[in-house]
């Protein structure tokens, strides 16, 4: 069983659990997509653990974290909540690694606070021009696409018997059927919580992911991405069917020290698809052989 997570406090009064993942070197700070919550990273810090201490933590309403003030989703609170967790923990210059809605959320940060990364890998992070137009079909934005995601994340399902009947429902189909096991072990576990009767609802529950996929296009980092200094790593799937290739040399064009990374094999879920993968890419960003 997984120590209970340490508690922090945001700028904005949004309590935050935190999780140490392990390891040894320098901290690295994991920070994951919209609907899941820190520990499904477990995988991926396993195998970064020679070279970092990994530590992830939860969204706020998300996993153990509580909701932000007033149900108020706006993405610029992911970024105070990596602040807070930086600052919390007492981690100094981290490396980071941050997964779809996590990898904006680093972005965020380091906006806010210019130096807070040593480096960045960020898979897929969800920065794309605001609306229609030659500049957002140039970086394979898809302006939709959040109102699309909200639509289904107002129909999942958030209450099974038991996390095993949970657990054999997602690995039977996709996405999530593609997941690493022991990733989608740990979005389960860790993911539902018990009630009454016996049964167990999803933490992140499913209004909240749709308002979170609603705002996904209003944070306006992708006009400020020239601002953030430290070397950037913007990693795809060769299989996505988010934002892939073009999307992320988009990016990287706005960027003083961005370079990008395309994973054969992997779609939007790559970090939980194939942790060995994607440590095998962070660690050769950040200095590796």
């Amino acid at each position: 069983m997984a120590p209970a997570p340490a508690r922090i406090t945001t700028s904005d009064g949004v309590d935050l659990a935190v999780h140490d993942l392990g390891g040894d070197g320098p901290p690295l700070l994991m920070a994951h997509a919209t609907g899941f919550h820190g520990q499904v990273f477990a995988p991926l810090a396993r195998l970064l653990a020679p070279f970092f201490h990994c530590w992830s933590f939860d969204f706020r309403g998300h996993g153990d974290s509580a909701g932000p003030p007033g149900g108020d989703f706006a993405w610029a609170g992911f970024g105070r909540d990596v602040i807070g967790v930086v600052d919390g923990v007492g981690l100094v210059r981290p490396f980071s690694v941050g997964h779809s809605a996590g990898g904006a959320g680093l972005l965020i940060a380091e906006l806010d606070r210019p130096g807070t990364f040593r480096a960045m890998y960020a898979y897929e992070p969800i920065v794309f021009p605001p609306g229609p137009g030659p500049s957002a079909q140039a970086s394979g934005a898809q302006p939709n696409r959040g109102h699309l995601l909200a639509a289904s994340a107002r129909r999942r399902r958030e209450v099974f018997a038991s996390r095993a009947e949970a657990l054999a429902n997602f690995a039977a189909k996709p996405p999530l059927a593609d997941l690493d096991p022991l990733a989608l072990e740990a979005y389960v576990a860790h993911g539902f919580e018990d009630l009454p009767d016996g049964s167990v609802r999803l933490k992140c529950r499913r209004e909240d992911e749709a308002r979170v996929y609603e705002m996904a296009g209003q944070h306006g980092t992708y006009d400020r991405l020239g601002q953030i200094r430290c070397p950037v790593t913007l990693a795809c799937g060769a299989r996505t069917e988010s934002l892939g290739e073009d999307a992320m040399r988009a990016a990287a064009q706005r960027m003083p020290a961005a370079r990008v990374d395309v994973l054969e094999g992997l779609g939007h879920f790559g970090p939980m698809q194939d942790p060995a993968a994607v440590a095998a890419g962070v660690h050769h960003a950040f200095g590796g052989s």
